[in-house]
């Protein structure tokens, strides 16, 4: 009988390969387009999503080949490596954040661009946005150095594991927090507020971009809700589980959990 573990492998190495392929492509094709002429260089909007687009196919480059590579031909640099111990999960967690940020300020700036007040309008300028997002990439950058602090290779499992429990506390509810409940409620409000100003005026209700930009941020939103939020709710599990004495059976079917949670978090980066 072919165990869950056997498939949970099986299906994070062709699953990964599919997401990798995906995530390229979509992010790269976006990138291209946002970088094709200079009028969507210097909007803040697709500033953003151009940001967003590439750390996108850092995250899931880095996370997907690593992993892949883990389980499926058994070579972890993690385990034998400390600076790779810390800088691998420095680096998913800071560059995953830039990502959602970036998206969420593209929900903002689109609503501050359909404002009927001109203060609002001149608060989307490029070279805010520069601003913005350098401001973005230092804060989550400062915001990473725990990890660098506390990861590190375990001498009993020889895993690469944070090292601090209050720091395995704060995991949880950052991941729960800023990767799921955050991004959800500002691309909610300001998504709402966005297709409220366009309503109010004509000739972009007319265009139908209304319609257009609502089916956007509401995809956005399912996606996070379908592929970010199941992972940390299990993070929140096994956090709270984690002095529970466990049987072979249960941690095969935890283990198997999360390789398949893994890889649909994964498809939330390949696709938006």
């Amino acid at each position: 009988m072919v165990s869950l573990t056997y498939i949970g492998n099986q299906f994070t190495i062709y699953g990964g390969y599919l997401i990798l392929l995906i995530g390229i492509l979509g992010n790269g094709i976006n990138i291209l387009i946002f970088l094709s002429k200079n009028t969507y260089r210097t909007t803040p909007c697709t500033f953003y999503f151009l940001i967003a687009s590439i750390h996108n196919i850092i995250y899931i480059t880095l996370s997907i080949i690593t992993r892949t590579m883990s389980i499926g031909y058994g070579i972890d640099p993690t385990r034998t490596s400390v600076i790779w111990c810390k800088i691998r999960q420095f680096l998913i967690v800071t560059v995953s954040l830039i990502a959602l940020t970036c998206s969420c300020l593209a929900t903002i700036d689109q609503f501050l661009v359909t404002s009927r007040s001109v203060n609002y309008r001149r608060c989307s300028n490029i070279k805010w946005a520069h601003q913005i997002v350098l401001i973005v990439i230092i804060i989550w950058c400062l915001h990473g150095i725990p990890v660098v602090l506390f990861r590190n290779i375990s001498p009993i499992t020889n895993t690469c594991v944070n090292t601090n429990a209050i720091y395995g506390i704060y995991t949880s509810i950052y991941i729960l927090g800023l990767l799921c409940a955050i991004p959800v409620l500002i691309m909610l409000i300001f998504g709402y507020l966005t297709y409220r100003n366009i309503r109010y005026t004509r000739m972009l209700a007319e265009q139908r971009i209304d319609r257009q930009f609502t089916k956007m941020v509401f995809i956005q939103v399912i996606l996070l809700v379908i592929c970010i939020v199941p992972y940390g709710i299990n993070n929140t599990y096994n956090l709270i589980t984690s002095n529970v004495l466990k049987d072979a059976n249960r941690l095969e079917n935890e283990n198997f959990a999360l390789a398949i949670l893994s890889f649909i978090s994964y498809f939330y980066y390949a696709v938006c």
